[in-house]
């Protein structure tokens, strides 16, 4: 009974009733929907709420809602700068590789000097790439420079990293003996990088690019299986 009577004490606050099911609702949480005819999306502004005083608080919430449900995400298409300083070649199909590949990227979207090349893709072209074929391509990074220089090998990595403001990570590379080192650690992983990342030797790997290229396969995907 007290509980029923506190309920209806809190129902007719001021002489006014008020209906029990908005006690639980905060003042500030109650809004006003409206649909105008003109427009399909939900539009909706905040209903000013009565308080025991006099005093009234408006809240302003979103309004006209732009969003377009049957309109799908497009996903960020690679844009290749202009004007780039230094181009990298990378094996798309490495998943290690790839890693760092969209973590550069990411930078280079501040930068826009990184031209990104993928050699796995079937439209890749060694003319267009001082004569780099896919072979020679994956057996270790190269990266073109705009004047056509080609550098390979940790200097690649170290001329890409100082194009998105990174060359501090390869510096120490530059001096001896550290340069010779590193190159030398880079090589075993270049050699082996295949193995390790779960992938067939890279004769198996050109022997089924060749078998795709005269069978006239086009999907990509399904001729790797």
């Amino acid at each position: 009974m007290a509980l029923r009577g506190a309920v209806a004490t809190a129902c007719n606050v001021g002489g006014r009733p008020r209906n029990p099911s908005l006690l639980s609702i905060p003042h500030y949480l109650i809004l006003k929907f409206h649909y105008p005819p003109s427009h399909a999306l939900h539009r909706f502004t905040a209903f000013p709420i009565y308080q025991p005083g006099g005093l009234k608080y408006p809240i302003r919430a979103i309004s006209e809602a732009t969003v377009d449900p049957l309109t799908p995400k497009k996903e960020d298409e690679e844009q290749s700068p202009q004007n780039w300083t230094i181009k990298m070649l990378y094996d798309g199909d490495c998943p290690l590789c790839m890693r760092e590949v969209n973590m550069l990227r990411e930078r280079n979207k501040d930068y826009g000097t990184i031209k990104f090349v993928d050699i796995s893709s079937d439209e890749y072209s060694p003319e267009e790439n001082q004569g780099l074929d896919y072979k020679t391509v994956m057996g270790r990074i190269h990266a073109i420079l705009s004047d056509g220089t080609v550098v390979t090998d940790v200097e690649a990595f170290r001329r890409l990293y100082e194009q998105v403001g990174l060359g501090w990570v390869y510096a120490i590379t530059k001096y001896e003996p550290i340069a010779t080192i590193t190159d030398a650690v880079y090589g075993v992983w270049a050699k082996y990088r295949l193995q390790i990342t779960g992938r067939p030797p890279l004769e198996d790997i050109l022997e089924l690019r060749k078998k795709n290229k005269d069978e006239g396969c086009n999907d990509r995907n399904s001729c790797k299986k």
